[in-house]
């Protein structure tokens, strides 16, 4: 039996219907549970790289930094709805125990994304495996990138190359 604190449930979208960008990570980490806002774990460069591609402050509180997503027409979400993992580690997650979110349901609501950005491999890994030959029609109108994770695990690249990356393939997207 798998303890029920091993459990962990992703967010409600952060989304308007005139959300043209959609943000994938994989699923909240556990400061980002315990505070219930989606990148709250202080050293991930999430917050600090939309704030410098969008122009608000990063230090913001959260409900305005997600209305500045929103006017931007971005929206935030996570591959997966559920899934087995103790800790934060991507690398914890028991695959076999992953639920995926609702994506068909999420892109008839939201017609307009066109751009689906994955917040790391992991992210892109799970949506190739558990939701991309569930979308249907939906499949063939969406582009797929992966951006380099902003989880401070992922050390290889700089905060500043990360934001580069970032920057370069969704500026013309947002502005």
């Amino acid at each position: 039996m798998v303890a029920a604190k091993a459990i962990a449930h992703s967010f409600p979208p952060l989304a308007s219907h005139a959300a043209r960008v959609l943000i994938l990570g994989s699923l909240p980490g556990q400061a980002s549970l315990d505070a219930q806002q989606y990148y709250a774990y202080p050293r991930n460069a999430f917050w600090r790289i939309m704030a410098d591609l969008l122009g608000f402050d990063a230090a913001l509180p959260y409900t305005q930094r997600c209305e500045a997503l929103i006017v931007a027409r971005v929206a935030v979400w996570d591959v997966m709805q559920s899934c087995v993992r103790p800790g934060s580690l991507d690398s914890a997650i028991v695959e076999s125990t992953i639920v995926p979110n609702d994506f068909t349901a999420f892109l008839d609501q939201h017609p307009k994304i066109r751009e689906v950005c994955f917040n790391g491999a992991k992210a892109e890994s799970s949506f190739k495996k558990h939701v991309m030959s569930e979308l249907g029609p939906a499949v063939s109108r969406l582009a797929y990138l992966r951006l380099p994770s902003t989880s401070p695990v992922h050390a290889s690249l700089s905060f500043d190359a990360k934001r580069d990356a970032w920057h370069e393939s969704l500026q013309p997207l947002v502005i």
